[in-house]
């Protein structure tokens, strides 16, 4: 069935026309998981949404812009992916799947995220990416078990102080933003392991050497005068990175550190809940 025709039988009601566009998924998978990536879709077919034990439902690369209050009956639903789809603004109804562990949102045209996103107090990743936020919505700030949190290639200029508040943040990805400093909050954040301010407008950067948990930053891309100094076995991705930092003292003698290597990029691949 031609992409064409699938879209014009999303607008159909009709309970034949919507079996037809799912491709004869009638019953819920086994796996728990449906995927209706990339069909042109703007409309989710509601009969998804019988599907109560669904664990798994991938939306990505459609047309939608809208979802239907029928969702909410997915209470076990674990990952929702809304990447590359329509979204100006985030259906509440997403807010109501309280299981929910990651979300993808990147791609859309979203300015801002609900209040209601509060209620997401399972959410440990968080896909933002490629919106139109010109600031990182405070709410995010309340998400308390969050591990990930992508806010790459927004206009982000600053990020909200009470962004120390997740202190289960590990990896924060922020690269292609409008940051003309390295974000002041992120040098309270000592559990922090992976910092990407890659493609930003940052000219100078503080010591980082005191954040205990940092494993990687890259920060590339940056009119920058200076290399961001970390403590040794940190990798850094960047201008300089590859020069030896100055040796370090002890005891009167002199402790070499070997060059950083360089680390793999960011992984483009959606990822699964440990």
């Amino acid at each position: 069935m031609g992409n064409n025709l699938k879209a014009i039988l999303a607008f159909v009601p009709s309970n034949k026309c919507q079996k037809y566009l799912l491709e004869d998924l009638e019953e819920m998978p086994v796996d728990k998981m449906v995927d209706l990536s990339g069909r042109q879709m703007r409309r989710l077919p509601v009969h998804i949404c019988s599907f109560r034990e669904l664990v798994k439902l991938y939306l990505s690369d459609n047309n939608l812009n809208y979802l239907p209050p029928e969702l909410e009956q997915l209470q076990n639903l674990q990952i929702l992916a809304l990447d590359f789809n329509n979204f100006k603004a985030l259906p509440l109804v997403v807010c109501t799947l309280k299981q929910l562990c990651i979300l993808y949102l990147g791609n859309n045209k979203l300015c801002s995220l609900p209040l209601e996103l509060r209620l997401l107090q399972n959410l440990k990743t968080l896909w933002i990416e490629s919106n139109c936020l010109q600031y990182l919505p405070e709410v995010v700030c309340e998400l308390s078990l969050l591990k990930t949190l992508h806010a790459g290639s927004n206009a982000l200029r600053c990020l909200p102080p009470q962004l120390q508040c997740l202190q289960e943040l590990r990896t924060i990805w922020l690269s292609g933003n409008l940051l003309s400093e390295f974000p002041p909050v992120l040098l309270d954040m000592p559990f922090l392991e992976v910092i990407d301010v890659d493609r930003n407008s940052i000219r100078f950067f503080p010591s980082l050497a005191h954040l205990p948990g940092l494993k990687l930053v890259i920060y590339d891309h940056n009119p920058c005068r200076n290399a961001p100094k970390v403590a040794k076995g940190v990798r850094r991705v960047g201008r300089w990175s590859e020069e030896t930092p100055e040796p370090r003292k002890r005891s009167g003698a002199v402790i070499e550190i070997t060059p950083d290597e360089k680390p793999l990029l960011p992984p483009a691949a959606k990822i699964e809940p440990e």
